[in-house]
């Protein structure tokens, strides 16, 4: 006979019974029992990792425990239920509050480093909004200000890190994503030009800047190509002059073949809007030269005609 096919019923009877027998104790704990009996029993359900029966003892016992070590220990262990069951944001919260209860607790530095790293876990994707992040990264270097020394310092160092790298990651899409919309709205070619100026000097020693610098010649190329002819003139100058700027920094880049024909372009553009606007001026300085001459001519007949009268 197969007796495992007896077996594992049972054994998953037996455990539901358990469980059913577990919860009723446990609920029969949280109608009736002291406040003492459940600090104990929220205690070793902690031990046991059971962090959801001991968060909801802690949660209910937290209030009517006021000024002795059985309240900052009963704080300090909910926040911690909390972490463990993903609920960061919240861990957050009660992390932060207990330091700035028990600043002087043994546990006060632990409490703030787990206050910025349970931000840290509740930062998002860096295709979601990033303000969390920010906050995350304001906690984590407050703490490396407030305790340099400390054996977490390391941590939020490499935290730092992964946070700033996903804003730089968030940045980096969002300048290309301006240039690839830029059919849509000439608007897009400049946006991606200011978006890069503004990458750079946040990011200067990133891996992205030689990529989103070809792109930045682009858009101004292509910006100065789709612009009225007054703003053409001072569009392709700054191409040429963002392809110099590339040329020197990144003397051997793989974009720069492709460059040197916007390069070439840009100049020949120039060179012909500069031809205009010397006609354009040249025309414009003859005209007012006419009507100078104009109105010097029809004042001299008023006056010779005001003398034969």
């Amino acid at each position: 006979m197969n007796f495992k096919h007896i077996l594992k019923p049972l054994f998953f009877f037996s455990a539901l019974l358990l469980l059913g027998a577990c919860n009723k104790e446990f609920a029969k704990l949280q109608k009736s029992g002291t406040t003492e009996s459940k600090y104990k029993a929220a205690i070793k359900y902690y031990n046991e990792a059971d962090y959801f029966h001991a968060g909801l003892l802690f949660d209910e016992i937290a209030p009517l425990l006021k000024g002795d070590s059985t309240a900052e220990k009963t704080q300090f262990y909910n926040a911690y239920c909390n972490y463990y069951l993903s609920q960061y944001q919240l861990s957050s919260y009660l992390f932060k509050t207990f330091y700035a209860t028990y600043a002087n607790s043994p546990y006060a530095e632990e409490a703030f480093y787990m206050y910025a790293f349970s931000l840290f876990k509740e930062s998002p994707k860096y295709n979601l909004d990033q303000e969390s992040t920010l906050t995350a990264i304001d906690a984590l270097q407050n703490f490396i200000n407030t305790f340099p020394t400390s054996q977490y310092a390391d941590n939020c160092t490499q935290n730092l890190i992964d946070l700033r790298e996903r804003l730089e990651l968030k940045a980096y899409e969002k300048a290309k994503l301006y240039y690839k919309t830029s059919g849509v709205t000439i608007a897009n070619f400049k946006a991606a030009v200011i978006t890069i100026d503004n990458f750079k000097r946040e990011f200067p020693d990133s891996k992205f800047n030689e990529e989103l610098a070809f792109i930045q010649i682009k858009s101004e190329f292509e910006l100065a190509e789709n612009s009225f002819f007054r703003k053409q003139h001072e569009r392709y100058e700054k191409s040429i002059d963002f392809h110099e700027e590339f040329i020197d920094t990144y003397p051997n880049s793989t974009f720069n073949k492709e460059l040197a024909v916007i390069y070439q372009d840009a100049q020949k553009e120039l060179a012909l809007i500069i031809k205009q606007e010397e006609t354009i001026e040249r025309v414009k300085r003859e005209n007012a030269e006419a009507r100078a001459k104009a109105k010097e001519e029809a004042l001299s007949v008023e006056i010779n005609s005001n003398s034969n009268n």
